[in-house]
C-alpha cells in the first residue's frame, strides 16, 4: 500500500477557535465578543496541557472530558458565566474545517495517496466534526488516541498509523499545526510536516519537523 499521509485534526484542520467565534457572533453576546479571542487561546492552551499531565500521571480521560474540563478552566480565567459551556461544546462538535483543508485532501487523494487523522479526539467527537465539515469521504481513517487509552505524544499513539496501514514509519508524511506533535513525530520516525500558522519559533525537543508551512495548500507538493 502507498503510505498515508496522515493529518493532525485540532488546530491542523478544524479551527479550536471556530466556537468561541460562532457564539460571540449572536446577537446579545457582546460579553462573550470581548473576550472571545482569549476565551479560544485560554481553552486550547489548557486542553493541551491536561492532556499531556494526565498522559504523566497515567490518569486518562476521554478528549470530550479533558475539553469540558479546560473550558470550564477558560471561562473562569476571562469571568463569564458556565451556563454557556453546554452551547459552546456542541458547536466544538461542528468546528469549522480551514478553507484549504478540503481541497489538500481532494488534491492527495487524486494523486493516490491515503488520508487518515490521528488525534488525541474522542471517536464520538472526531466523527462529528468530519461530518459536519463533510470530510468523511476524503479520508481512508480516523484514528483515535482512545484506541491506546494515552495521549499524543506517546509512541503508542504513533503506532497506530502502523498497525491501520503498515509499512515502516519512514514512509509516512505526517501533518501538524502542533509544533510538539511535529517534533515528537518526528522523533518518532515519520517525516512531519509542521503547519506553523502563527510563525512561531521551533520547539526545542529531540525531533524536528522535515518541512515547515504555513498553511494546508503547501502539503500535496510535499507528498
Amino acid at each position: 500500500m502507498t503510505a498515508p499521509v496522515v493529518f493532525d485534526a485540532y488546530g491542523t484542520l478544524f479551527d479550536t477557535g471556530a466556537a468561541a467565534a460562532r457564539l460571540a457572533a449572536e446577537p446579545g453576546r457582546e460579553a462573550l465578543a470581548k473576550v472571545a479571542p482569549s476565551l479560544a487561546a485560554t481553552w486550547r492552551d489548557k486542553q493541551l496541557a491536561y492532556t499531556w499531565l494526565r498522559a504523566v500521571a497515567g490518569d486518562h480521560a476521554d478528549f470530550r472530558r479533558v475539553t469540558e474540563d479546560a473550558l470550564d478552566y477558560a471561562l473562569e480565567a476571562v469571568g463569564l458565566p458556565h451556563d454557556i459551556a453546554p452551547e459552546l461544546m456542541a458547536l466544538y462538535d461542528r468546528l469549522d474545517a480551514y478553507p484549504e483543508a478540503r481541497a489538500c485532501l481532494e488534491t492527495l487523494r487524486q494523486g493516490g495517496r491515503p488520508t487518515a487523522i490521528l488525534s488525541n479526539g474522542s471517536p464520538a467527537m472526531l466523527d462529528a466534526a468530519v461530518s459536519s465539515a463533510g470530510l468523511g469521504p476524503l479520508l481512508d481513517a480516523v484514528l483515535s488516541v482512545e484506541a491506546v487509552g494515552v495521549f499524543k505524544p506517546h509512541a503508542r499513539v504513533y503506532d497506530l498509523v502502523g498497525e491501520r496501514f503498515g509499512g515502516p514509519a519512514g514512509e509516512v508524511l505526517f501533518v501538524s499545526s502542533n509544533g510538539w506533535d511535529a517534533a515528537c513525530a518526528a522523533a518518532y520516525g515519520f517525516r512531519t510536516v509542521w503547519v506553523n500558522r502563527r510563525g512561531e519559533p521551533v520547539d526545542r525537543l529531540p525531533g524536528r519537523p522535515w518541512r515547515i508551512v504555513s498553511d494546508l495548500s503547501a502539503v500535496p507538493a510535499l507528498a
